[in-house]
């Protein structure tokens, strides 16, 4: 069994695809101990990650899989964990028919205009305040507030609770770095907070995405009050986090590959392209949540027993040399080909189109509204975020002219 945590602990950006490449080498399927103490079985490999999230035999096993599940009162783990991402079919079936019915793509796409009015006022805001030379940190003056905005409108989250949410998320989604009882603390206000916004639009329902999913029925069946707060958690932290480090993430890419971001400018029209080669070249999460093998498992020429945890990698499975040409390199006219950043099989990310649209429009606007941006520091000095599941940066100091 191999001892390698570094790919999760690492916070060079460099160094960290250079953990998981060294990993990859030495298979697309192994056993290791992550830096939280627990062993599992790593996929590096691209097939083999696509070929395990569609399996049959790893399932989730209707557990949340997140972080000191043992430490938090069991009411406020079931209130986080009975959503789309830890269950099994017929579950996860029913679950993702009922959310599906109110999270329309008609939804997503009704909610253009409103993201690059967002977009523009948040630019707007940048330009004022470096106007006497000083940097700006992307993280918190767009690739934040954009989709915390974004989603905190569509369910409905009045603006004036969501910078508490913000600080909630942040420990939820990255758990495994803090202490038990401040994630104890930070999910029990999460889910508390979320009964009562849920209670508020059963009282007073309006034309929002919370409003729909209370209301949505088919066939007698509803989401139960549970699985209500667990999708709506799901949403609030895991859809939020995601368009954060997309956008932040991609930026970063352009900035220290200026070749790229000039052909991007030269041609806009690859914006939809080039959204995709930004997360295949540096996805905003670095694995899948864990899967468990409900019997031996046979891939990439391992055995995996039953019982045992699987944690695809999604950021090395995007870098196999098998599967992408060159894949350390960063091509926005790269031929179009699928990769991992949202998953595969029936756990591929509801949020997925949102995230996209998110991306596009911020991250089109900022380089058509700043030719002159750069990086505010060199990139070497730059954070990335510790953790299993998060691929991001802590800021993006940037200068605009």
């Amino acid at each position: 069994m191999a001892d390698s945590p570094s790919p999760f602990t690492e916070t060079n950006g460099r160094a960290r695809h250079a953990a998981f490449a060294e990993l990859a080498a030495a298979g697309p399927v192994q056993r290791v101990v992550l830096f939280t103490g627990v062993a599992v079985w790593l996929v590096t490999g691209y097939a083999e990650t696509r070929e395990v999230l569609a399996h049959p035999d790893i399932v989730k096993g209707g557990k949340g899989g997140g972080p000191h599940r043992d430490a938090i009162p069991a009411a406020i783990a079931a209130a986080m964990d009975q959503h789309l991402l830890s269950a099994d079919p017929p579950d996860h079936t029913r679950l993702r028919r009922l959310v599906s019915a109110a999270f329309t793509r008609h939804r997503i796409n009704t909610l253009e205009p409103r993201i690059r009015r967002i977009t523009e006022g948040l630019l707007d805001d940048m330009t004022i305040t470096v106007a006497g030379g000083a940097s700006v940190d992307l993280v918190t003056a767009l690739g934040s507030p954009l989709p915390l905005t974004v989603i905190s409108e569509l369910l409905g989250v009045p603006e004036h609770r969501r910078n508490d949410f913000r600080a909630w998320s942040n420990v939820a989604i990255n758990g495994s770095v803090y202490p038990a009882q401040t994630f104890q603390d930070a999910a029990t206000a999460l889910v508390t907070y979320i009964r009562e916004l849920i209670a508020e639009k059963r009282a007073d329902p309006s034309n929002d995405l919370l409003s729909a999913l209370n209301a949505v029925r088919e066939g007698g069946d509803q989401l139960s009050e549970d699985e209500l707060t667990s999708l709506t958690f799901l949403l609030l932290v895991a859809g939020h986090e995601t368009t954060v480090h997309l956008i932040c993430g991609g930026v970063h890419a352009l900035l220290t590959h200026p070749d790229q971001l000039q052909l991007l400018r030269a041609e806009p029209d690859r914006l939809p392209a080039a959204v995709e080669e930004l997360l295949r070249f540096n996805g905003p999460a670095q694995v899948a949540t864990p899967y468990l093998t409900a019997a031996p498992v046979r891939v990439g020429g391992v055995t995996i027993p039953a019982g045992e945890v699987v944690l695809p990698a999604l950021l090395a499975a995007n870098r196999d040399p098998k599967k992408f040409p060159e894949p350390a390199r960063l091509d926005v006219t790269r031929p179009p080909a699928p990769h991992l950043a949202f998953g595969h099989g029936i756990h591929h990310c509801l949020g997925a189109p949102l995230a996209r649209l998110e991306g596009r429009v911020a991250i089109g606007a900022l380089i058509a509204r700043f030719p002159h941006l750069r990086l505010a520091v060199p990139a070497d000095e730059l954070v990335w975020r510790s953790g299993l599941l998060v691929n991001g940066l802590t800021a993006l100091p940037v200068a605009l002219d």
